[in-house]
């Protein structure tokens, strides 16, 4: 059974992607202009931006809440609404106890996680007067348990999950679609720097069209790819000991 109203139809459909200058966030406005769809673009790299030829290029830092909101006023005038949202912005570098760096946890947290309520402080007024619409925000797989070399990531990310499931309740009675989008690894210039194997990676392109296969069957735990997550899913569901016992055994950390 569907959580959400499915998204399909894309000719026409007006679209929001935020972080969309490299990696999923690129690869997903691509496909979605390819399919007809209305697409409005956001990140910090202007030519990038322009690259993609989307209708609406708004550049900004998701660090700037104001910057947010007058791109949300700007779609608002030029688009008359929005029907999906997606949060794509997002920052990785690996680290571990041994060499934390408040700096760039910090960092972590101001992209992956306050620039996520930035949006929000942008767009609810929009969709709550609408009663409709899609929110989507893009996590990762290494928000469901503790993993290593996760430290600044992890934590903002399992941060954006809980998020996602607390505005489902709040907003799907009131019309409006919320999901969560949960990739495993993907081939991108944030996992570029990874010196550790990655199974069953995915490109970037990949990604997007498992995105858009969950929001037209209108999920709200979208993530893939289902070989390494399903396993993922039953393994975090493991009793302590057994979880950091089985992570120390496959990842040798």
């Amino acid at each position: 059974m569907a959580l959400n109203p499915p998204l399909r139809d894309w000719p026409g459909r007006r679209v929001w992607v935020v972080g969309a200058s490299s990696g999923i966030g690129a690869a997903l406005a691509r496909e979605l202009l390819g399919r007809g769809a209305r697409v409005a673009v956001s990140a910090r790299n202007a030519a990038a931006l322009a690259a993609l030829g989307a209708e609406l290029q708004i550049a900004l830092d998701v660090r700037d809440a104001h910057a947010l909101r007058d791109a949300a006023t700007r779609i608002r005038r030029d688009f008359g609404g929005v029907d999906l949202v997606v949060y794509c912005a997002g920052t990785y570098r690996a680290m571990r106890a041994g060499g934390f760096d408040l700096a760039r946890a910090l960092e972590h947290d101001d992209v992956n996680y306050r620039g996520a309520l930035h949006l929000l402080d942008a767009v609810l007024p929009l969709l709550l007067e609408q009663g409709a619409g899609h929110l989507s925000l893009v996590s990762s797989v290494a928000g469901w348990r503790g993993l290593p070399q996760a430290l600044a990531y992890a934590p903002t990310k399992a941060a954006l999950i809980r998020l996602a499931e607390v505005l489902y309740l709040d907003l799907r009675p009131r019309g409006v679609g919320v999901s969560v989008v949960n990739p495993g690894f993907v081939d991108t210039p944030l996992t570029a720097g990874n010196d550790f194997a990655m199974p069953a990676l995915l490109g970037p392109r990949q990604a997007a069209d498992a995105m858009i296969r969950g929001w037209e069957h209108g999920r709200f735990d979208i993530h893939f790819p289902k070989r390494f997550t399903l396993w993922l899913r039953v393994l975090r569901m493991l009793p302590d000991r057994a979880w950091f016992g089985a992570v120390r055994r496959f990842t040798g950390l």
